[in-house]
């Protein structure tokens, strides 16, 4: 038997779920009663909130991972005592004072606080050999790249995992805030590709803004990425409730966007003359590895400005979250493209139907639309490496389904297959990714020079999904990273991104999420579960050759 003194729910959480948790706190795992108590003791129990536990005898110690974390005078990330992915702030510099919202408890819903956590890994496996025992569902960050002896990248690799602190730090409105909203300036930018949710985001953070009082004007909509920082041909636009009424209805992005790199110390120089005291930054890898710049370089420069991410990918390869905003839009609209390529296959003789879709190193877009759609025979993704001859190729599948169906429809990732059509080649784009070659089109041609008699269609619908507007989840879903983004930079939090994990929201610390892409891990459970609904097997044999 063991005592567990009461602690006040947080915000969403019930008794229940508290007493629930308690044995997380502990330190164990294991099944959990709640203790009998004699009738005349319950009035007593319910007046002093004491919550009794018992715990299994054969429970056993929650997995902890500890990492020797540099002083927190050299950027340390990680809480010592509590084990938690801490986010920078400046509060040292800045007045706490009661939230605005405190006068209806944050429109009824209460606040969260600073010690709320949310757990990074949400099972236990019994081994590194159970089904979905990843570095992502074990709690740590990791890789599924590795180096071959001439430097190439081998997509076959084990995951090298970095372990992390069990815990991130919760988002949402604080009762305490650290800027005055009727004195804030705030700036919002959006970066690098389309992708559904962009003016979604926009909208809402410029309405939680509003929301916190900040004032008309106040608002500045940065053009065209960060060069719209100091690029004297695009000024800032004031931005209010008026301007983005009604834009989540159309694609894009009302303040335009760029790839490439920007000159941060400029950024951080306008930031300074501008009075502005946060930034959010909308995007990828790239655009919150340019926050994290942003931020970093207003520490050097003693500019008290808190710097925000909200993570923008279409192709759902940012670390640790479970998802990124767009993403089920996009492949909602990439099963359209596959239900096309379907009824193009099988209404002709030895009908061919290929659909190329996004994912440059991940194929999270291609893998999740053809277990949706239901009519893919096979998905090609960058994770994979597959070969095209010999009896084990994708060559020899094709045949056979063309003799045993009729027809095939194949879907392929866009970074799919790189390993035999760049042929060492290693160019990069303004933003510092590697230049893809075109694999629907090399695909194409080389299943008309194989197939002569089959009737081959291609589709390629990349531009027509990145530039529409999102469906219902992914609207909501932008919405609360929004407003989280902008109570996570009234708290005075900065270096930090926003996202779902575990199906709660956190802040995570910027250097965290873009260490690398994610990727569909090849030995996991999604994949398993496409290849055994289709019955994908592993294309195995020898490389083609010119």
């Amino acid at each position: 038997m063991l005592s567990v003194p009461s602690a006040a729910p947080s915000k969403g959480q019930t008794s229940v779920q508290l007493l629930a948790e308690a044995p997380r706190r502990l330190g164990f795992s294991g099944v959990v009663e709640l203790a009998p108590l004699p009738g005349n003791k319950r009035q007593k129990r319910s007046t002093q909130r004491q919550d009794r536990l018992q715990i299994a005898a054969q429970a056993t110690p929650i997995t902890r991972f500890s990492i020797p974390a540099p002083n927190k005078s050299e950027g340390q990330l990680f809480d010592d005592g509590e084990e938690v992915l801490q986010c920078p702030s400046i509060r040292d510099r800045l007045t706490p004072r009661d939230s605005p919202f405190r006068k209806h408890r944050n429109f009824g819903g209460g606040f969260v606080s600073d010690d709320d956590k949310v757990a990074l890994s949400s099972m236990k496996f019994a081994s590194h050999s159970s089904a979905g025992a990843t570095c992502a569902n074990l709690g740590m960050i990791g890789s599924g790249l590795s180096r071959t002896m001439d430097g190439e990248e081998d997509v076959s690799a084990d995951e090298v995992c970095v372990p992390l602190p069990p815990w991130a730090m919760r988002a949402g409105a604080r009762e305490k805030v650290y800027f005055d909203p009727r004195h804030c300036q705030a700036a919002i930018v959006t970066c690098g590709g389309l992708c559904p949710g962009l003016n979604d985001v926009v909208q809402g953070i410029v309405k939680k803004l509003e929301d916190y009082g900040v004032p008309e004007g106040n608002i500045h909509g940065i053009k065209y990425g960060f060069r719209g920082f100091y690029d004297r041909r695009h000024k800032p636009v004031i931005l209010n409730s008026k301007v983005v009424d009604s834009i989540q209805l159309q694609g894009g992005t009302i303040l335009g966007t760029s790839r490439g790199g920007a000159d941060i110390k400029e950024i951080v120089k306008r930031i300074d003359m501008w009075g502005l005291d946060m930034v959010f930054v909308v995007g990828g890898n790239g655009g919150n590895a340019g926050a994290n710049a942003i931020q970093v370089e207003c520490a050097k420069q003693d500019v008290a400005c808190c710097v925000v991410g909200i993570p923008k990918s279409i192709d759902n390869d940012i670390l640790l979250i479970d998802k990124t905003f767009g993403f089920d839009t996009a492949v909602e609209e990439a099963q359209r493209a596959l239900l096309a390529a379907k009824v193009e296959a099988s209404s002709a003789f030895s009908g061919i139907g290929l659909v190329k879709l996004m994912g440059r190193s991940s194929g999270f877009i291609a893998m999740q639309a053809s277990m949706a759609s239901g009519v893919v025979d096979v998905c090609l993704i960058p994770e994979v490496p597959f070969s095209l001859d010999g009896e084990m190729g994708l060559y020899a599948y094709v045949r056979t389904l063309l003799d045993h169906k009729g027809h095939a429809v194949i879907c392929v990732a866009e970074g799919a297959g790189q390993q035999i059509l760049a042929k060492g080649e290693k160019e990069t784009d303004q933003s510092g990714n590697p230049v893809l070659k075109d694999v629907g089109v090399w695909m194409r041609d080389l299943l008309k020079k194989q197939f002569k008699e089959a009737d081959i269609k291609y589709i390629d619908p990349s531009y027509l999904i990145r530039s529409i507007s999102t469906i219902s989840n992914d609207r909501i879903y932008c919405k609360i990273l929004a407003h989280n983004a902008v109570h996570s930079a009234f708290a005075g939090y900065t270096g930090c991104t926003m996202g779902l994990v575990n199906t709660h929201y956190v802040m995570l610390p910027i250097p965290t999420v873009i260490q690398d892409a994610r990727r569909v891990d090849p030995h996991g459970k999604q994949w398993n579960r496409l290849r055994a609904s289709i019955g994908q097997p592993t294309f195995e044999g020898p490389q083609m050759t010119d």
